[in-house]
């Protein structure tokens, strides 16, 4: 799998990011529109996976002031699921986190249903659940 990153909101790189998150969080998950797109997009660090030039996963990332690196927005599109493609995507995000970011941790939300693929993945679990977009979320945290 080969990667690219972003920051530029007018590049192809994103689009592709905005194509498989519309796919997944407004057409699957039916998350309102309004709610996906959000003020940080400009200031996020956007990260999308192609398998044979074709876009099939993404993440964005945003650097904290606590030296965190908050990861969000990770989707990957249904036909590449259960392929390791998420799995990839983590490994390149941690690596990017560290490398370039100086990152001290990675946080994110996590759809409750995605708790235990993190777990794998070395994140923990920390404090009470909670509703984002109308879907349970918890946090989680990995050292990194």
């Amino acid at each position: 799998m080969d990667f690219k990153t972003t920051t530029d909101i007018l590049s192809e790189v994103y689009r592709d990011s905005i194509a498989i998150r519309a796919e997944v969080f407004i057409e699957e998950q039916k998350v309102d529109p309004s709610l996906e797109i959000d003020e940080l997009e400009d200031q996020t660090l956007h990260i999308v996976g192609y398998e044979d030039d074709k876009p099939v996963c993404t993440a964005r990332l945003l650097k904290k002031a606590d030296n965190s690196v908050k990861v969000q927005r990770v989707a990957v599109l249904s036909p590449y699921r259960k392929r390791g493609m998420g799995r990839l995507l983590l490994k390149h995000i941690e690596k990017i986190a560290k490398e370039q970011l100086h990152g001290s941790s990675l946080i994110l939300d996590s759809q409750d249903h995605a708790i235990s693929f993190y777990e794998k993945e070395g994140f923990t679990v920390h404090g009470e659940g909670f509703l984002d977009a109308g879907i349970p979320h918890h946090f989680m945290q990995k050292k990194i």
